[in-house]
């Protein structure tokens, strides 16, 4: 039942050897390290300490180097006696031996499982080829600036993996268990089917079960989309992703922890960047054709001008086919753009944002209309009263009396009208307290009796009320005091904080904004009133959603949809690109859903928009600057305008600078 893997990238080389160049990555996850990493605690000073070390090994190589050939170069500027032949060789081949010997192991495996035309074959012969017509310090430079690029091109990866890596272990990880008659706390994988488990209020049920309990409150809101708390009773199912709103709840387990929510999440990001980009797998496929070809060129660089050339020198004609390979080698694009791309998930993570593949990234660039769900979405699915109006009592008795009744209640909407009153309540005498199964609560406070429920418990005793409260869109309590009707309290999910902001984001991104729901629509009129959304319907069943999303791709508006229930995974499938609120998000919204927004936040929209767009930005700058340069040093360097320092420049140069600026996404604040 452990989900026991690995996080990977395959750079400079693959587990085989293959020529990796790209930046290829595989995100997952050991959950049960994560569960017991207090356990290493003692040990923390030492992991440190472990990690330092290997860190400085890492560098060391290139540092040794670096070292020799400054020092060289100013001994050979200094016309110092010693160094020269052959103890300048022996110099500079120290020096490259440090750096340039795991290049050519890895150029000769490639050799030997058929693949001529890597990364490693072009640094390899060009380097040689520099110690060969006598240029020792030009095919150290080479060697050295190829292997600092590749350290880079390791910190700028291993950043983002960390930040996606925290993404993850934001959830919860423990469950509480009766066993022998003690509750224990274990990861949920070691949970068994039949097992008994407790949630306390406010926790998250880990795993899918049946309510042992006689009964429960649930915030259902990710599995049905709708705001309304679920009361459940004995026996009845409980899933996974609800939350337990009020008294401590006991399930028994009917569902292993390999098949819940979290483990679906956990498969979900360890492909999380298998699907690529279109631009990803251009350069690819780019750098497969390139590569040989530029090696024919270069050989034909040095042989060909033989029959045309009168005073044909080879060592020269080498020379600037050495020049050439180096300027030609594809590092700086088949690193710099998944690099790319990569930071851009990387930012995202930290913003509590998972992309499930760098061509969403791309996506989302495109799109012109955000289409949302209502409940979950633009509101938390939780209840807050909204007004209280009387008949004939003054408020504070009518809210005392009120409260007084609820303060009795566990249910969800009882506990929002307590919160409400505040304490007012605290003095009153409560006696004789009933709950009426489906109706409501009766009870006496102070000397009165006090009825609070639906309109059905004043039909029950035959009290009239005011008509008007049937006409109203938000749940109702209606209370009667003494047999008289007193007034009601309306209580309705409440608009996140960030609700409208979000939709004023999207706007200033020039992105239309529609809101789609199953709720009435003159609650739907409200709720998109007050945040400042044009467009938005109601009354829609999960087809209904689907058939307006159908309407707009007509209208060639390219669509993100953003939901969290279980209604919304079709049209969410549907969409260009479904964005998921992960929190609280039921499975197959979130297996269903291009991208996860794991706080719930609906101001993580137009931050997913723009991380997007600054991705592409980036790409496409570093694009240009790698073709940009490259193309002006080649025709140089064949014409033997250009030496191997420009080489240097053009190939590990530019690479640099286009890592640093891919590395500049991850460190942007939006």
């Amino acid at each position: 039942m452990e989900n026991k893997t690995s996080i990977q990238n395959c750079s400079p080389k693959d587990e085989k050897g293959n020529s990796c160049c790209s930046t290829d990555i595989k995100i997952s996850f050991d959950k049960k390290q994560h569960h017991n990493h207090n356990e290493h605690d003692n040990g923390h000073n030492h992991g440190d300490s472990d990690e330092n070390e290997s860190i400085f090994k890492k560098y060391l190589p290139a540092i040794i180097s670096f070292m020799l050939l400054v020092s060289g170069i100013i001994f050979e500027q200094t016309n110092t006696d010693f160094f020269t032949f052959p103890i300048n060789l022996i110099w500079y081949a120290i020096a490259y031996v440090f750096v340039g010997l795991p290049v050519n192991i890895q150029a000769l495996k490639q050799i030997k499982q058929g693949n001529f035309f890597s990364e490693f074959f072009l640094m390899s012969i060009a380097t040689i080829g520099a110690f060969c017509i006598n240029q020792y310090s030009e095919g150290v430079a080479v060697m050295l600036f190829y292997a600092v690029g590749e350290l880079f091109q390791d910190a700028a990866v291993n950043n983002a993996k960390r930040s996606i890596k925290a993404l993850l272990d934001v959830r919860p990880d423990t469950v509480n268990v009766l066993r022998n008659d003690e509750v224990v706390t274990v990861d949920p994988a070691e949970v068994s089917i039949d097992e008994i488990i407790q949630v306390r209020p406010g926790e998250k049920v880990a795993l899918d079960g049946l309510l042992i309990s006689d009964r429960a409150s649930f915030n259902t809101a990710a599995l049905t989309g709708e705001s309304k708390p679920d009361t459940k009773k004995k026996e009845e199912v409980v899933l996974a992703g609800m939350i337990n709103l009020n008294s401590v709840a006991e399930i028994q387990v009917t569902t292993l922890f390999k098949d819940s929510k979290l483990s679906k999440i956990l498969e979900m990001v360890q492909d999380a960047t298998a699907r690529k980009s279109k631009t990803q797998l251009f350069i690819t496929k780019f750098a497969k054709v390139y590569t040989p070809i530029i090696v024919y060129l270069a050989i034909a660089i040095v042989f060909l001008p033989y029959l045309f050339v009168s005073n044909y020198v080879f060592s020269n004609w080498l020379y600037r086919a050495l020049v050439f390979l180096v300027i030609s080698c594809p590092c700086a694009l088949v690193i710099s753009v998944p690099l790319g791309y990569f930071g851009g998930i990387g930012l995202a993570s930290r913003n509590g944002i998972l992309f499930k593949g760098s061509n969403f990234l791309d996506v989302m660039t495109k799109v012109t209309a955000v289409v949302m769900d209502k409940t979950g979405t633009i509101t938390k699915g939780v209840f807050k009263v909204q007004s209280v109006i009387t008949n004939r009592l003054k408020k504070e008795e009518f809210l005392l009396l009120t409260a007084a009744l609820e303060s009795k209640s566990t249910h969800p909407i009882a506990v929002a009208i307590v919160d409400y009153a505040l304490d007012i309540y605290k003095n009153a005498t409560i006696e004789a307290v009933e709950e009426i199964p489906g109706y409501g609560l009766k009870g006496v406070i102070n000397g009165k009796e006090v009825l609070a429920g639906n309109a059905k418990l004043l039909k029950k005793f035959g009290i009239d009320y005011d008509k008007v409260i049937e006409t109203i869109a938000d749940t109702i309590v209606v209370v009667a005091v003494n047999r008289s009707y007193a007034g009601y309290i309306t209580i309705a999910d409440e608009i996140k904080e960030d609700a409208a902001q979000t939709i004023k984001a999207l706007h200033k991104l020039g992105i239309k904004t529609i809101m789609l729901s199953g709720d009435k629509q003159s609650v739907v009129d409200m709720v998109a009133k007050k945040i400042g959304i044009v467009t938005a319907f109601g009354n829609l069943l999960p087809e209904d959603k689907v058939a307006k999303v159908q309407e707009l791709k007509a209208q060639n508006y390219k669509i993100a949809f953003v939901g969290d229930g279980v209604n919304d995974a079709p049209v969410i499938a549907l969409a260009d690109a479904g964005i998921a609120m992960g929190g609280l998000g039921s499975d197959a919204t979130i297996e269903t859903a291009d991208i996860v927004i794991q706080n719930d936040h609906p101001s993580k929209i137009p931050t997913a928009i723009q991380i997007g767009r600054e991705t592409r930005k980036i790409v496409m700058q570093n694009i240009g600057l790698a073709f940009g340069v490259k193309l002006v040093v080649l025709i140089l360097g064949a014409g033997g305008l250009a030496t191997l320092w420009e080489a240097v420049f053009a190939d590990v140069g530019v690479a640099l600078l286009a890592i640093l600026n891919a590395v500049r996404i991850q460190k942007m604040k939006l």
